[in-house]
């Protein structure tokens, strides 16, 4: 086959796809009824920091960190350990250097996330937006 050819039909195979990813739903991105904004903040610096690749959720995620799910209300854990650990964590966790709202958020969301309780990764329907609901 002649490149041209071959980079032409790439090309019109790319516009094709793209068009068609644009013709897609979009998808529901509402905020769950029991999550506050300072929650849904939480979540997105969640997500804009990658915490998942490292640390877990449900038993979803990274194992270079330990599970975050019920670090809220373990014993000798909770608010002041996450913010220590967050101004001076220990390696191999990078330093973000998160602002005060950027952890107050965290906290919240990792507060309402022990709240939710501990189960099995089985029992739970993950989103496209890799996100996790109860089955």
């Amino acid at each position: 086959m002649h490149p041209r050819l071959t980079i032409s039909l790439l090309g019109v195979s790319f516009l094709a796809y793209s068009f068609s990813i644009y013709l897609q739903p979009t998808l529901d991105t509402a905020t769950p009824a029991n999550e506050t904004n300072l929650t849904a903040e939480g979540r997105l610096v969640w997500q804009k920091y990658n915490c998942q690749s490292c640390h877990q959720l449900y038993g979803l995620g990274g194992y270079l960190g330990p599970d975050l799910t019920n670090v809220m209300s373990a014993p000798n854990k909770g608010v002041p350990l996450l913010r220590a650990l967050l101004k001076a964590p220990t390696p191999p966790m990078p330093v973000y250097n998160l602002s005060e709202t950027e952890t107050d958020a965290l906290v919240a969301f990792l507060t309402a996330m022990d709240a939710s309780g501990s189960s099995s990764p089985k029992n739970f329907t993950i989103l496209p937006t890799g996100m996790i609901q109860p089955k």
